[in-house]
């Protein structure tokens, strides 16, 4: 896996990389991760998958960890 870019972001750690015919989006935030597959022919290069990360995507990608952190507190807290 080749890392593409590094994406500047305040709120989460974008990851682009390359792999085997696709573009794999890693978004981080603190102890959790969302992974992105994009076949390389849907968007137009690098530039095109970078171009994805709009303002609406983020504001989805956090409310994503939200729910996750969530649930994960829940079972921890159900489970621990």
């Amino acid at each position: 896996m080749r890392v593409v870019a590094d994406i500047p972001n305040p709120h989460v750690k974008i990851t682009l990389h390359s792999y085997n015919g696709k573009y794999i989006l890693k978004l981080e935030k603190a102890n959790l991760e969302q992974l992105y597959k994009i076949e390389e022919t849907e968007v137009m290069g690098d530039e095109g998958a970078k171009a994805l990360i709009d303002e609406e995507f983020i504001e989805g990608v956090l409310n994503r960890f939200q729910d996750m952190r969530d649930i994960f507190v829940s079972t921890v807290r159900r489970n621990g």
